[in-house]
């Protein structure tokens, strides 16, 4: 059994990270996913927030806006739309889309309107934090 997770995440620009680590808090649209070496394999959609990623001697965050995790034996794969380390968010653009999200769910209704006030909160969450 082992003892760390080969854990990679890419976004449409660059791998923003490859390597072992010991476990990967992901935000998922149906709820926090704490992702083990020994996780069941799943396939699983991502919303807006933080990714925490567990080193042996650290924590590594990174920002996140949609996207798909991909579990398999031994191995996290994040397909992201949109990610960067929480330290290089543009709090400017992150308040533009809170405006545009706000904005937008005057005029949706039903599960467009959940994905977006999904959306919304994670973009607060990350913007308080």
């Amino acid at each position: 059994m082992s003892s760390t997770l080969k854990f990679s995440l890419v976004s449409p620009e660059s791998e923003l990270f490859s390597g072992e680590v010991i476990h990967v808090d992901v935000p998922g649209t149906e709820g926090d996913m704490g992702i083990h070496p020994m996780h069941a394999p799943l396939m699983a959609a991502i919303r807006t927030g933080i990714i925490n990623v567990h080193l042996s001697d650290e924590n590594v965050r990174f920002f996140v806006q949609g996207g798909f995790a991909d579990v398999t034996t031994g191995e996290l794969i994040i397909l992201a739309e949109k990610a960067c380390l929480i330290g290089d968010i543009d709090r400017e653009e992150i308040k533009n889309d809170i405006e545009f999200a706000k904005e937008s769910l005057a005029h949706l209704e039903g599960e467009a309107a959940l994905s977006m006030q999904q959306n919304l909160d994670g973009l607060q969450y990350v913007l308080a934090n």
